[in-house]
């Protein structure tokens, strides 16, 4: 079984809102989820953070302390080991790039009508991210 290492940003505005993407590719692909990806060979975690924001949503961010890992499994035994990072937004503008579909700000309520990636929302629940479950 192969682990592969991932990061993920959990980036809540000032109006408590959640940024989102929805994914265009596998795993996953049409799910909306947070923004990341796979750390490449010899960058921190905090260097694939700001890199995979960079690229799939066009912000900049600052990262901030570690929410919380989630593991979830992949094709052909794969396992992605993911590791969420707080983070605020420093600079950029809003729009969906490599492997997002699509980027958007959502409020806790909305998370509710929205196809998540499995888990999400009870990971967030957990690590403090949202209030009260949705």
């Amino acid at each position: 079984m192969e682990t592969i290492r991932c990061v993920g940003a959990i980036v809540v505005g000032a109006d408590g809102r959640l940024l989102l993407i929805r994914r265009g590719n596998p795993p996953g692909a049409g799910l909306w989820s947070l923004p990341g990806g796979r750390v490449e060979p010899g960058e921190t975690d905090e260097q694939a953070l700001r890199r995979e924001l960079r690229e799939e949503t066009g912000l900049e961010v600052a990262v901030g302390p570690l929410a919380g890992t989630v593991e979830r499994p992949g094709p052909g035994g794969i396992v992605y080991e993911i590791h969420d990072y707080l983070a605020t937004v420093t600079g950029g503008r809003l729009a969906p790039g490599s492997d997002a579909s699509a980027a958007r700000w959502c409020s806790p309520a909305e998370l509710r009508g929205l196809p998540l990636t499995e888990g999400l929302l009870d990971a967030l629940t957990a690590w403090g991210v949202l209030d009260t479950p949705v």
